[in-house]
């Protein structure tokens, strides 16, 4: 039983291993075929183009399960949820509040017609 976790567990680092070698060479070859001609920056090499890649996932994606604002945001669901479970009056109690601090919450007024006084 323990002998096939620690299989399972090297096959999965290999697995990482060969994607991160592929993404970062991809990288390399994306930014060296482009960049130099492109802008005149200098050629990167292939552990520089796997570090961009780290750095950009860091910045961008963060090391979640389906990326920084993907379909992993569960804040969403628990907002439809608790939407979903408001009586209509604690509805409408919420959308006074949210008036003019948001914008499709907000109230529009009408506007007021020119008078003749205006247009001289």
């Amino acid at each position: 039983m323990r002998a096939r976790w620690i299989a399972r567990i090297l096959k999965f680092l290999a697995f990482a291993v060969v994607i991160a070698t592929l993404l970062g060479y991809v990288v390399m070859r994306l930014w060296n075929r482009l960049l130099p001609p492109l802008f005149g920056w200098h050629l990167i090499t292939f552990w520089q183009g796997l570090g961009l890649l780290v750095l950009s996932r860091i910045l961008f994606g963060g090391f979640r399960r389906g990326g920084g604002w993907g379909p992993g945001m569960g804040w969403r669901r628990r907002m439809i949820e608790r939407w979903e479970q408001m009586t209509p009056e604690e509805r409408e109690k919420f959308r006074s509040g949210m008036r003019g601090r948001c914008g499709p919450f907000a109230s529009v007024t009408p506007a007021t017609p020119p008078t003749a006084d205006a247009k001289s």
